[in-house]
């Protein structure tokens, strides 16, 4: 296996493989308590259109094994913890401590218990038997990772034969003006959004810069493929703004 690389890109900025990890806790550290507020805010609440698009194509059914990285809130864990049912299982993880401490009291107060756990996680080195889940999902999280194969690896070896994986996630817009409207509201409005909601412009710059250093659909699809994944398919939506990748262990 070919060594870690000594640098990566935090944002548009070259910094040490080592370092990123630390620099992305740091921002979700900031944004965790605003989080589901700045989400419908900066998408307008078009991220739950998204989600529930991710959700229906995972087809979870019910007494299967989910296991949810960078689950953040527990958008898609809330409602797969609905779909499994009491013999099934969700496994809601996230690096970020503060992230997974709120998703977890939101999940608490929505009355989730028994068929829904919780666990802070690495997705780069997975603490998960092989051929342990029916499917996995990291939903706006991929991009934030420093070893993004590595994590796709770790993601395909935990999957039982016949589980899928899916990867929501930002990605390049499919035009030209729809791509220079959304420069334009990434760089100017959203760390203006940010400072005002979250008190923290550069957090929300960072989200931007974040967005432009990620693989395109068509890279993605072929890390996905590179970490074993079979019958690859990748559904763009609003205009490839966001696009979902799904791919599974045969």
């Amino acid at each position: 296996m070919a060594d870690k690389p000594h640098s990566t890109h935090f944002g548009f900025r070259t910094v040490d493989s080592d370092a990123k990890a630390g620099m992305v806790r740091g921002v979700f550290d900031s944004v965790a308590s605003k989080y589901d507020l700045m989400n419908d805010l900066m998408s307008f609440g078009v991220h739950r259109l998204w989600k529930r698009f991710a959700i229906e194509l995972a087809g979870v059914r019910p007494g299967q094994r989910v296991l949810d990285l960078a689950s953040g809130t527990g958008d898609l864990a809330d409602r797969f913890a609905d779909l499994v049912g009491p013999e099934g299982l969700v496994l809601m993880t996230d690096i970020n401590a503060a992230m997974l401490g709120v998703g977890r009291d939101r999940m608490v107060d929505r009355g989730h218990a028994g068929n829904l756990a919780f666990a802070q996680v690495n997705a780069e080195a997975l603490p998960f038997a092989e051929d342990s889940f029916d499917l996995i999902t990291i939903a706006f999280g991929l991009r934030n990772v420093t070893d993004k194969d590595k994590a796709l690896r770790a993601m395909y070896d935990a999957l039982k034969p016949g589980g899928r994986a899916l990867v929501l996630e930002f990605s390049k817009p499919i035009n030209k003006p729809l791509e220079k409207l959304y420069d334009l509201y990434s760089f100017h409005i959203l760390p203006r959004m940010g400072d005002v909601v979250a008190k923290d412009a550069d957090s929300y710059r960072y989200l931007a810069e974040s967005i432009r250093m990620h693989p395109d659909q068509q890279t993605l699809k072929g890390m996905m493929e590179d970490a074993g994944f079979e019958r690859c398919d990748v559904h763009n939506l609003t205009g490839g703004i966001v696009a979902v990748h799904r791919g599974f262990k045969l």
